[in-house]
């Protein structure tokens, strides 16, 4: 099944993976979600991950994206209050 989810704006790539290493708590962005997988006990590996679990890909993609969503959150609301 292909992925579906496109940035809007494609110039905004970069910050988008700066926040996932910033919510998996490492630098590198690329190891964010391994780093998350580590955390949630999910056997994660670099490519082909048939074995997984809906469960188990959930824990590591909900960890990741729901994280980010309450940092932008929250990014949103102290920039309403400075306004």
């Amino acid at each position: 099944m292909a992925r579906r989810n496109k940035i809007l704006v494609p110039e905004a790539r970069d910050s988008l993976d700066q926040l996932k290493a910033k919510i998996a708590g490492t630098s590198d962005p690329q190891a964010a979600k391994f780093e998350a997988a580590e955390e949630a006990g999910v056997p994660l590996k670099n490519g082909y991950n048939g074995q997984l679990t809906s469960e188990q890909a959930g824990k590591v993609g909900g960890r990741l994206g729901g994280g980010m969503v309450r940092e932008m959150v929250r990014m949103a609301q102290e920039n309403m209050k400075k306004k």
